[in-house]
């Protein structure tokens, strides 16, 4: 893996040691020597990963991670702030401002390369998910970076694994005020509890005595159900190999006791916030996937899933020599609807008639609206009869059931016609299938509609 880093420090030297060391890790450096050329290049997404010094003359680091933060463009690169600065209050000062590690010189090596290493991992993902997010926008989906830059990471829901009950305690006391934080001695039950609890944050010991906590963080991060769940680690100050190993295996972050309330605050909000944007990428992503797939009146796939979904269907039958049965559904004098009762009524109509289809059918079988009142059922591993049987019962149930429209202010009889045509040969192509069911519905229409015509070729 590597990644661009952005060094910003108005020290030469400073630049060419970190510059150095990056190098030798075959990460790709560029610098800046001030506040301004530093927020042009990430403006240009020039970098991955932002390692920003505090003292710089006209704008410091903190005001430079301040507007880093506040752009939507550039809220998601990681910034790691590095500096002389050791008071507590200056750490806190930058994890507020937005960054995502505080680290203080002299930095060992190892410790750094390590935190470049895991930020830069999280970044290229983020970067994977906002280009498929992009289309999104462009369809009328809420944009996530809004949400993101007014979300203050609070009211997250925390699973602590402690198997110290002082220690656990201290955690609750510290943060239940703005979360809902939940308690877990056995890593056992921490691992089925962050499966099943959807929460925005775990907090693991690596204390812990009962188990190693470093094969719990693998263990979660290897479950497609919590893989993309941070990690805050809480490690003893003779613990630091262990921290940086933690970070190889996907901890997120990381905590030195004795902890400093504020700290943690501060460092719980901040991978709150970023699971929050994550999660809102990736429903982007589901929701674009789903407007391109589905009618948006109705919910069933819409024309052109199913001209792409059928033809892997028919190819699985052919391959398996299973039956595979189309029937094709019109509505009945449904433009008498349209005119007389106008076009919301039959809006009304079209939704009803989709749910009581989904009703009717198995959860492999496919339904699309076709176009205005016409819809496809695609029913693998059903011959013609079972198909036909399957039908008569949709039709009568709809016709047995007014559709109520506007509100309940009226009630419509509705009839269907259905033709029903099934894989006939070997090399039944789709588009032979359903121009059988088509012509199949024809003669439905042709011999007096509210009716059930089965044809096999």
């Amino acid at each position: 893996m590597t990644a661009r880093v952005l060094v910003v420090d108005d020290i030469p030297a400073n630049v060419r040691l970190l510059e150095a060391r990056l190098s030798a890790e075959y990460f790709d450096v560029v610098t800046a020597s001030n506040g301004a050329e530093a927020l042009a290049i990430c403006e240009r997404a020039e970098c991955d990963i932002v390692l920003l010094d505090v003292m710089m003359p006209d704008m410091d680091g903190f005001e430079v991670c301040r507007r880093i933060k506040a752009d939507r463009n550039t809220h998601h690169i990681p910034v790691v702030m590095v500096t002389a600065l050791d008071h507590p209050s200056d750490r806190i000062r930058g994890l507020d401002a937005g960054a995502d590690d505080f680290l203080t010189k002299p930095i060992s090596d190892v410790a750094l390369i390590a935190r470049v290493r895991s930020l830069s991992r999280l970044k290229m993902m983020t970067d994977e998910l906002r280009m498929r997010a992009l289309t999104s926008r462009e369809i009328g989906i809420v944009d996530p970076d809004n949400q993101t830059l007014t979300d203050d990471g609070g009211a997250g829901r925390i699973l602590v694994v402690d198997d110290r009950i002082s220690s656990s305690d201290r955690l609750v006391a510290a943060l239940s005020a703005t979360h809902g934080v939940d308690v877990e001695a056995s890593a056992d039950e921490a691992l089925f509890r962050a499966v099943e609890g959807q929460y925005d944050l775990l907090i693991v010991s690596l204390a812990l005595e009962s188990c190693d906590a470093l094969r719990l963080c693998s263990q979660i991060r290897s479950l497609e159900r919590t893989r993309n769940v941070p990690i805050l680690a809480l490690y003893e100050n003779d613990d630091h190999a262990r921290m940086i190993r933690g970070l190889e295996i996907g901890v997120n972050d990381y905590l030195m006791r004795p902890i400093d309330k504020n700290e943690l605050h501060a460092r719980v909000r901040t991978q709150i916030r970023k699971k929050r944007y994550a999660d809102r990428l990736r429903d982007n992503v589901q929701q674009s996937i789903e407007m391109a797939i589905t009618d948006a009146l109705t919910g069933l796939f819409n024309r052109r899933y199913m001209e792409s979904h059928l033809g892997a269907l028919v190819e699985q039958a052919s391959a398996r020599g299973k039956p595979l049965t189309a029937l094709m559904l019109d509505i009945d004098y449904f433009k008498s609807v349209n005119d007389t009762y106008g076009h919301d009524a039959g809006d009304d109509v079209l939704r009803e008639f989709a749910t009581r289809i989904r009703k009717s059918i198995r959860g492999i079988d496919l339904a699309c609206r076709l176009g205005g009142e016409e819809f496809v059922i695609i029913m693998p591993e059903t011959d013609v009869a079972v198909a036909a049987t399957v039908a008569e019962r949709l039709r009568r149930r709809i016709a047995s059931e007014p559709f109520v429209i506007a509100a309940g202010a009226a009630k419509l009889e509705i009839t269907i016609s259905i033709g029903v045509a099934t894989r006939d040969v070997s090399d039944d192509n789709a588009a032979a299938i359903l121009k059988r069911a088509d012509q199949a519905l024809y003669r439905a229409k042709r011999d007096g509609r509210n009716r059930v015509v089965a044809e096999a070729a």
